[in-house]
């Protein structure tokens, strides 16, 4: 039996801003340490290369423990796509391909987020354990992933994040 099984998560989100607008908030470094795996009062690092095998880091204080998320950029093409690894090596050996598509639309843009996850699965897991890791791993991304979104909505139309989201 294999140690790990894939499973995707897709999300979309609206929002009232332009494709180009979307695209950069997931690259430039100021927008980054606001709302992608962290919030601007507990950033400690965040770093980027946008370029295709440039890589991305940003790390998170919360609780008094640090929080390392990175990856590689894989493909970049401003504004439509953006593909990119995602590890927490803290957590996991494993590596995410999450890949960020925006489109136009008639109140702004469109974005579809899309995560294959890789799930370890533990010695003598059976068939029923698998299928609950894997539904605990898309209802646990989907839920962090709801909240950034959330910070990202407030963060490109307004201009500023108000915490805590809900």
């Amino acid at each position: 039996m294999s140690t790990t099984s894939t499973v995707t998560l897709t999300m979309k989100r609206q929002f009232v801003v332009s494709p180009e607008q979307v695209f950069d908030a997931w690259l430039d470094p100021h927008s980054m340490k606001k709302w992608l795996f962290t919030l601007e009062t507990t950033n400690k690092v965040t770093q980027n290369d946008p370029r295709v095998g440039g890589t991305w880091e940003i790390v998170d204080h919360r609780q008094g423990k640090d929080y390392r998320a990175i990856g590689e950029y894989l493909k970049i093409n401003r504004p439509g796509t953006l593909i990119f690894t995602f590890e927490m090596p803290q957590f996991s050996d494993t590596q995410d391909i999450i890949t960020v598509s925006i489109m136009a639309n008639e109140q702004g843009s469109e974005m579809t987020f899309t995560q294959e996850m890789v799930v370890p699965h533990e010695e003598g897991w059976t068939a029923d354990d698998i299928e609950k890791a894997e539904r605990e791993y898309i209802t646990g991304s989907e839920q962090g992933w709801s909240l950034m979104f959330d910070g990202l909505k407030q963060l490109l139309e307004t201009g500023k994040i108000d915490y805590p989201l809900q």
